[in-house]
């Protein structure tokens, strides 16, 4: 797909980084699938994954979590 933030990349399929932050709860997730700007680094994550990260997201701010690093692990 074209990339909606450059407007002339074209995606591919890869792995990134995503970091999450809620009130004092940092989570960083790494090797998150995704579609990335071969242009501008751009990351695009599709619904699944989303909701399967801020699903996690809210599992570690309830527990207390204040950073935490993961790896992901798709469902």
């Amino acid at each position: 797909m074209k990339c909606v933030i450059c407007k002339h990349g074209e995606t591919q399929s890869g792995v990134v980084t995503i970091t999450l932050e809620r009130d004092a709860t940092t989570l960083v997730f790494k090797g998150v699938p995704a579609q990335v700007c071969a242009n501008c680094g751009e990351a695009y994550v599709d619904e699944a994954t989303t909701a399967q990260l801020l699903a996690a997201a809210e599992s570690a701010a309830q527990s207390g979590v204040q950073v935490e690093i993961r790896t992901f692990v798709a469902a």
